[in-house]
C-alpha cells in the first residue's frame, strides 16, 4: 500500500503561476515543496512552474530547463535595457514583457501615447538569429498601445508620415501615418512557425479594443484612449490600402493583446493560441501530469479573470480530462466553491485563511505559502 500511495496520490505536481507582486512561479514552487514535506516528508514533488504567456514566460519556460539567453534592446521609452528570452532544440520563448513591459518603465512614469514595442522586435530577431524554427511569442504586461507598430520596425518595416520620415514612436504618433511597406520584414520570418500565446482575445479597437479595455491600466485618459483608438484604426486602415492585410486581422480576437501587439504578430504570420494551451505544450506539462497523483495549481488572485484563460484554469482543465484531483493555492479567493468544481478545482487554499491581513499576506508570502501547504498535506496526503 505504501508502495500505490508513493506513485499515486502521494506524488503531487506543482504546477502554478506567480503570486504577482510577491512570489515567482518558482518560488511559489519552492514554497508549496517545503510544506508539503513538512507533514510528509517522503512525498515525492514535481514542480513545473508555469505561466500564461505573460510576464514569467520565459522564467517558467527556463525552469523546465530552457536555456536563458539576454540581448541588449530597446525598452519602451528608447532607452537600453538587457532582456531575456528562453531557448531548448530550435524552440524560443520570447516574452514581448521582457523588452516593452510596464516593468520596463521607471517607477511611476506612464508612457501610454509614446510607449513603443520596438524592443519586442529586436527580441524576436535575436531568436531569429540563435536559429529558432518554433517561436512562441507570449504577450502581456505591456508599457505599450501601438499595434506592433514598433515590432514591425524593427524587423524591418516602414511607416512614414507625409514627408517621409518615419512616424513617432507609439501609438499616438501612428496618427500621422500616411504609407507603410512591409516588404523589408526580415525573410526568415517565413521559414518559422510564429504562435502567438495570449491569456486575452480582444480585437484590436472598438469597445472591446486593446485602448478601451487595457489602456487605462498605461496612464491613458479618456481623451489618450480616443486617440488611440482613432490611430489604431488609422493605422490598420493604411495598411489595408497600401499592403492589402490589416482589415481581418485587426478584428480577429487576440489582435489586441498587449496594446495591439497581437495585431502586429498576425501581420507576420502568428498564429493566435491560448498562452496557458500554448506553454502546457512546451513546458512539457502532460508527461508530468501522468507521473502525477495529486496536482497543485494556482496565482496571486484565484477571481473571475482566472476563468478566462489564465493559468490554474488551464492546469485545472488538463488535468480534469486526464482524471487528476486538483486544489489550489492564491493570495485571495473571490470564487465560490461551486464554481471552483466545474473549472476542476476540488478546493482553494488562499493565504488570507491563515493571515487575514492582506498587507502581511503579501510581505510574508513564502512562509505564509508554506503554512497553507502543510494544510493541503494533512488533507490530501497525510
Amino acid at each position: 500500500m505504501a508502495d500505490a500511495a508513493v506513485d499515486g496520490t502521494r506524488r503531487v505536481l506543482v504546477a502554478a503561476d506567480k503570486f504577482k507582486g510577491s512570489l515567482t512561479a518558482v518560488e511559489v514552487a519552492e514554497r508549496v515543496t517545503a510544506g508539503l514535506r513538512r507533514v510528509v516528508p517522503d512525498v515525492r514533488v514535481e514542480a513545473l512552474p508555469v505561466a500564461d504567456g505573460g510576464d514569467g514566460t520565459v522564467a517558467a519556460a527556463v525552469a523546465a530547463g530552457f536555456e536563458r539567453r539576454e540581448v541588449r534592446v530597446t525598452g519602451p521609452l528608447g532607452d537600453e535595457v538587457t532582456a531575456a528570452y528562453a531557448l531548448r532544440e530550435g524552440t524560443a520563448v520570447v516574452e514581448m514583457a521582457e523588452a516593452s513591459g510596464l516593468q520596463r518603465l521607471p517607477a511611476g512614469v506612464l508612457a501610454p501615447l509614446t510607449a513603443s514595442t520596438y524592443g519586442s522586435g529586436e527580441l524576436l530577431r535575436a531568436a531569429l538569429d540563435a536559429g529558432a524554427r518554433t517561436i512562441v511569442f507570449g504577450v502581456g504586461g505591456s508599457a505599450t498601445t501601438d499595434g506592433g507598430a514598433g515590432m514591425l520596425s524593427a524587423l524591418g518595416a516602414r511607416f512614414l508620415d507625409g514627408a517621409g520620415a518615419p512616424v513617432a514612436p507609439g501609438g499616438g504618433g501612428l496618427a500621422g501615418l500616411v504609407s507603410a511597406d512591409l516588404s523589408g520584414l526580415d525573410p526568415r520570418l517565413s521559414d518559422v512557425e510564429l504562435v502567438l500565446a495570449s491569456d486575452v482575445d480582444n480585437p484590436l479597437t472598438g469597445p472591446k479594443g486593446a485602448p478601451a479595455v487595457y489602456g487605462p491600466q498605461k496612464g491613458a485618459s479618456p481623451d489618450d484612449v480616443r486617440a488611440l483608438d482613432a490611430a489604431l484604426a488609422h493605422f490598420a486602415k493604411v495598411l489595408e490600402e497600401t499592403e492589402s492585410v490589416g482589415a481581418r486581422a485587426a478584428a480577429s480576437p487576440g489582435a489586441g493583446a498587449a496594446g495591439g501587439i497581437g495585431f502586429g504578430a498576425m501581420l507576420l504570420g502568428a498564429r493566435f493560441r491560448p498562452g496557458i494551451e500554448v506553454m502546457l505544450d512546451v513546458l512539457g506539462f502532460a508527461p508530468a501530469l501522468a507521473r502525477a497523483g495529486l496536482v497543485i495549481t494556482g496565482e496571486g488572485s484565484l477571481d473571475e479573470q482566472t476563468l478566462h484563460g489564465k493559468a490554474p484554469a488551464g492546469v485545472a482543465a488538463a488535468a480534469r480530462a486526464a482524471g487528476k484531483e486538483v486544489v489550489a493555492v492564491c493570495g485571495r479567493l473571490a470564487l465560490p466553491a461551486e464554481v471552483l468544481g466545474r473549472a476542476g478545482i476540488r478546493r482553494a487554499y488562499p493565504l488570507t485563511d491563515v493571515e487575514p491581513d492582506v498587507a502581511k499576506c503579501i510581505a510574508d508570502a513564502g512562509p505564509i505559502l508554506e503554512r497553507v501547504a502543510e494544510s493541503i498535506a494533512r488533507d490530501f496526503l497525510a
